[in-house]
């Protein structure tokens, strides 16, 4: 066992902070370990210095990754915003967040261990309760829970999973750390300048208790988002409760205040106050976008285009004409200048379709949820040449699934689950051994060096131009899996749109400039970028347009 040598910052004794240590060390212990006491005992100080310990000057062991998250005035929706961003996961709801870390491929070194502070403070201690026994069933985290020793929190937990105990009443007194400062007063919270200067958590808090207090469904299983605002709560606060609620996870970020009216203007909803929107506008000019239109789940004019699985911006024929799937199989068209529908693609793809990728013909190609090809002819007569490379590799991914798909003139690119990217062309077949694990997206951009983009679940882009060596240092990389990926060539040079499966999106520029983030709140399903540089961000119940601001 690690010896336990406390910093200064801890008063107790040796015993509890060597406890901890083991636990955290056995691999056998329990997965929860509940911090109990008197108040005054030094239960938060010894989470704290649990937080800041390492190992002794000159040893080389790896240190676990620990977060220490404080729960006083937490609601349950507001907590599990934070653990999901700090664990890099996307959670619209507690249940979410269990479901996300029992599923998620990105997996850390080690087990995370999330330091919970002071649960019995908490706004919603019950949910919270409910929601760290569910926590302590995730075989990749480990939790160390503080709560006082009279409230009912320890004996639930003790009931509901194995659990190690460090009791520390009956110790000598010591501060449970710093003199705790007043709540800070409640911004108005339909005012949209101090809802976004205002802590987030507090923010969120007070619109979950308000919600709970109106009848909306509790936060154990999320906030029902898809209200339009006044219908189903008391006070929707003209719109902006829904529009947090729809983004909260992002808002919940430490960021600027003019970021965070960036992203609550993304997740305005067409029925919220029309004072809302311009004062956003101008608190979020400080962003590096702006929002050139959104749709969401409830909107009307024009309406919601309905969830998105796929995206894609075309060219040729059907230039100014945005491609969106959704779960069914669907390909709804729409207009790129607001999102206004144009019609369907006429195709008859069974199940779900997984990549498309219009070609500059008019041909879209899709990618059903087995892996097989599918082409949709456009209005405009096809060369035969083109007809016999898409039958081609049609057979060839009859015997050989695909995971991804790209279409530029003259190639179809294909990625595969075992991390390689195949660009079929008139001139014959190049492959690329790009990624570590399944290639999740592929890209293709028609320029003067035509080039392939792919995103893999190693949470890697990479660059490649068919017939060379890949580029040997990734344009982007990060713990998480990529989700979507798209390119395309602009004025100003190519640009590439990137999503991870933590929420972030970016736009990078392969050929030198800055990188533009961006978080809707929400899991992104798909991005994609047009030709004039406009950012398109599609998720479960929104579909967003950004335009870098200049």
């Amino acid at each position: 066992m690690p010896s336990a040598i406390p910093s200064p910052a801890w008063d107790g004794t040796e015993a509890e902070a060597t406890a901890l240590l083991g636990w955290l060390t056995d691999p056998e212990a329990p997965r929860l370990c509940l911090v109990t006491g008197a108040p005054g005992s030094g239960k938060t100080a010894l989470l704290r210095w649990l937080a800041a310990y390492g190992p002794r000057s000159g040893r080389s062991r790896r240190r676990t990754a620990r977060t220490l998250v404080p729960l006083a005035g937490q609601s349950a929706l507001g907590a599990a915003w934070t653990l999901a961003d700090r664990l890099g996961v996307v959670a619209r709801s507690p249940g979410d967040l269990v479901h996300a870390l029992a599923t998620s491929e990105a997996r850390p070194a080690g087990r995370a261990v999330l330091l919970l502070t002071d649960l019995h403070a908490a706004a919603e201690p019950a949910a919270l309760t409910r929601l760290i026994a569910e926590l302590a069933g995730v075989g990749r985290i480990r939790l160390v829970v503080e709560a006082r020793s009279d409230t009912p929190a320890p004996a639930v937990l003790r009931a509901e999973r194995r659990v190690t105990v460090v009791d520390l009443d009956g110790e000598p007194e010591t501060a449970d750390g710093a003199v705790a400062e007043p709540a800070p007063p409640l911004p108005d919270l339909s005012d949209p300048v101090a809802v976004c200067a205002a802590d987030p958590l507090l923010v969120t808090t007070a619109y979950v208790t308000g919600a709970a207090l109106a009848g909306v469904p509790g936060t154990l299983d999320g906030p029902e988002p898809s209200a339009r605002p006044g219908e189903g709560t008391a006070d929707e606060h003209g719109g902006l409760r829904t529009a947090w609620m729809r983004a909260g996870q992002s808002l919940c970020r430490q960021q600027a205040p003019a970021e965070r009216a960036l992203v609550l203007l993304a997740a305005l909803g067409d029925g919220a106050d029309p004072r809302l929107r311009p004062a956003l506008a101008e608190l979020a000019e400080g962003a590096p976008w702006r929002v050139r239109w959104a749709r969401h789940r409830g909107d009307l004019n024009p309406p919601w285009p309905g969830p998105v699985t796929v995206l894609g911006a075309a060219g040729g024929p059907l230039e100014g004409t945005l491609l969106v799937g959704d779960p069914t199989g669907t390909v709804r068209l729409l207009h790129e200048a607001d999102a206004s529908p144009v019609g369907r693609l006429a195709h008859s793809v069974p199940g779900r379709i997984t990549a498309l990728a219009p070609a500059p013909d008019g041909t879209v190609l899709l990618l059903d949820d087995r892996g097989r090809l599918h082409s949709v002819r456009g209005t405009a007569p096809r060369p035969p040449y083109l007809e016999r490379l898409t039958e081609a590799v049609s057979a060839t991914l009859a015997r050989h699934p695909g995971t991804a798909l790209a279409a530029i003139a003259g190639s179809v690119v294909v990625g595969d689950r075992l991390g390689s990217v195949h660009a079929f062309g008139l001139t014959g077949l190049h492959q690329s051994a790009s990624h570590s694990g399944r290639v999740t997206a592929v890209a293709a951009v028609e320029s003067e060096t035509p080039f392939v983009c792919s995103g893999g679940a190693d949470g890697s882009v990479r660059l490649w131009t068919p017939g060379r060596d890949a580029h040997p240092e990734p344009l982007a990389e990060r713990p998480s899996p990529v989700v979507s990926l798209h390119a395309t060539e602009t004025p100003h040079g190519p640009l590439v749109a990137a999503a991870w499966a933590d929420g972030l999106v970016e736009l990078l520029r392969p050929e030198g400039g800055p990188t533009l983030s961006f978080r809707p709140g929400p899991p992104v399903r798909a991005v994609a970028v047009t030709g004039a540089g406009s950012l398109l961000v599609g998720t479960d119940e929104s579909l967003v347009c950004l335009v870098p601001r200049s």
